[in-house]
């Protein structure tokens, strides 16, 4: 029981690293919301499946303008 403990808080520390990463300077948000990261990294691992299946470069897809938006597709808006 508690090693799935530590891991959830592990992966929450990590999602909250990633989103001051992330952040904006002088946003001064501090609500995460854990709804919008799961569907951003679903939609990242969708579009990765996609051109893996379609022999696409994955590479060239991350570093277009739209991945950022179609990654953000469904997230709430904060």
């Amino acid at each position: 029981m508690g090693f799935h403990f530590n891991a959830s808080l592990t992966a929450l520390n990590l999602l909250r690293l990633e989103d001051r990463q992330q952040a904006v300077e002088g946003a001064g948000r501090n609500v995460i919301s854990i709804a919008s990261w799961k569907t951003r990294k679903f939609n990242a691992h969708l579009l990765e499946k996609f051109s893996c299946h379609l022999g696409l470069d994955f590479t060239a897809i991350k570093s277009s303008q739209g991945f950022a938006a179609l990654c953000n597709y469904g997230a709430i808006a904060a």
